[in-house]
């Protein structure tokens, strides 16, 4: 499959400096109406591609009314292609490559937050400039699976557009294609799926605001919608389910506390092949700077997303030891409360629980938590939660004689129940 270019829903990312530091596009928005700065190429280009639409939500008209009449879209209306050409652009490749030559997933996991915004604003715009647009936020990200190693060397792209809406949520789908000269069959080149959960607040008062209908049109668009619409129902079970498990949870907590209560009070008779959560714990701090804001002045959920996966990486590596640990898939991500420039945020990450019926591929489940800390109110809520899934690259575990990946138990109930309920969470997943 050749990737091309030249389509005109199609936008080029081309690397952030140019070669001799100068920039070399006079028509370049100036940098002081811009959100931010993300760290990311990706972001300038998508900014650059959508200037109108961004311009008037920037500077919308004082009292403006809401969207008088909802429109009917299709999914090719929003459908959106992000170009990377590292075949060529070594500035551009430099500031993706990792340690292993391949892609930084943290700055993908921006960029597919980036594109993903972009794509919403796309559908639920009314193209009435007259009009008050909708406060766009993320909600969660349902699912981002790696299906295969993303090279740096080799071209890429992002094809992504809304496949389901409901009345105030948005459904996306992203496909990160890279192809290789053997592979002839696309769905072969998909290295990268995500799914990514939008909802419309009213920029005024605040409340849900309904967004504009979607009407697919071919198979594949029908097909999409019908499973988007089938996992918004599960989600909404699973919520009814998860209050109904509370009660018959303790026959459960049980036997995952028995192995934990022995490394408290029998430490030297503990299973030394087990690990106690708490010592799997990573922590990171950090203020939250005017550059890593979005069109609304919050903080990029993209930059969050970023920030917890070198952190989940961090604790996958230091808890594998010998071995450098494998990106699998983003589990689920949810985007409880917004943080806000200026916001003291705490990240801390552990090993939440590991699957080790498979000696082939070990899995690493961690869990990231960010806090919003103010200490001059002596407050701390949870912003967001992140869940990532790891397992270890099969050429460094055969060079690395007695590996081997160590079980984690909880030390008390409250461990307990978060291990119960992100395991519930996968079961409906692994059942479709």
């Amino acid at each position: 499959m050749e990737l091309n270019c030249s389509s005109p829903k199609t936008i080029p990312v081309v690397s952030t400096f140019t070669a001799n530091g100068s920039d070399s596009s006079s028509t370049r928005k100036p940098i002081s109406l811009w959100p931010g700065m993300y760290h990311s190429p990706v972001t300038n280009a998508l900014w650059e591609a959508r200037s109108k639409i961004f311009e008037r939500l920037l500077d919308p008209p004082k009292d403006a009314p809401p969207q008088s009449e909802l429109l009917t879209k299709t999914p090719s209306q929003s459908r959106t292609t992000i170009f990377y050409n590292f075949s060529s652009d070594y500035i551009l490749r430099e500031q993706y490559r990792d340690p292993w030559n391949e892609v930084r997933m943290g700055m993908l996991l921006e960029d597919l937050d980036a594109l993903a915004g972009t794509i919403c604003v796309k559908h639920c715009s009314d193209d009435d400039s007259t009009t008050r647009p909708l406060l766009l936020v993320t909600a969660a990200v349902d699912k981002i699976v790696l299906k295969k190693p993303i090279s740096v060397d080799i071209d890429l792209k992002i094809v992504g557009s809304v496949i389901w809406v409901g009345r105030s949520s948005i459904e996306i789908q992203l496909d990160v294609i890279q192809s290789l000269k053997e592979e002839s069959d696309v769905s072969h080149s998909v290295a990268l799926a995500a799914n990514f959960i939008f909802v419309a607040r009213d920029s005024k008062t605040g409340k849900a605001a309904a967004v504009n209908r979607l009407s697919p049109e071919t198979e594949r668009e029908k097909f999409l919608f019908e499973e988007a619409e089938a996992r918004s129902k599960l989600r909404k079970k699973k919520k009814v389910d998860r209050r109904k498990l509370e009660n018959g949870e303790v026959n459960q907590l049980e036997p995952l506390l028995a192995e934990g209560r022995i490394f408290c009070d029998m430490p030297a008779l503990a299973d030394r092949d087990s690990i106690l959560l708490r010592d799997t714990r990573l922590e990171n701090a950090l203020i939250c700077q005017p550059q890593q804001r979005n069109i609304h002045g919050r903080i990029f959920g993209g930059f969050l997303m970023h920030r917890a996966f070198e952190l989940a990486f961090s604790t996958a590596y230091v808890f594998a030891g010998l071995v450098v640990p494998c990106f699998l898939e983003v589990d689920h991500v949810d985007f409880l409360r917004p943080v806000d420039v200026g916001d003291f945020l705490r990240l801390t990450s552990c090993v939440l629980y590991t699957k080790l019926e498979n000696p082939d591929q070990p899995l690493i489940n961690v869990e990231v938590v960010a806090h919003v800390t103010r200490p001059e109110i002596r407050s701390s809520e949870v912003s967001n939660t992140f869940y990532f899934r790891f397992s270890v690259r099969p050429e460094a575990k055969a060079t690395k004689n007695g590996f081997k990946i160590r079980n984690v138990v909880p030390a008390t109930e409250e461990e307990a129940r978060r291990i119960l309920e992100r395991m519930d969470a996968e079961m409906p997943q692994q059942n479709q």
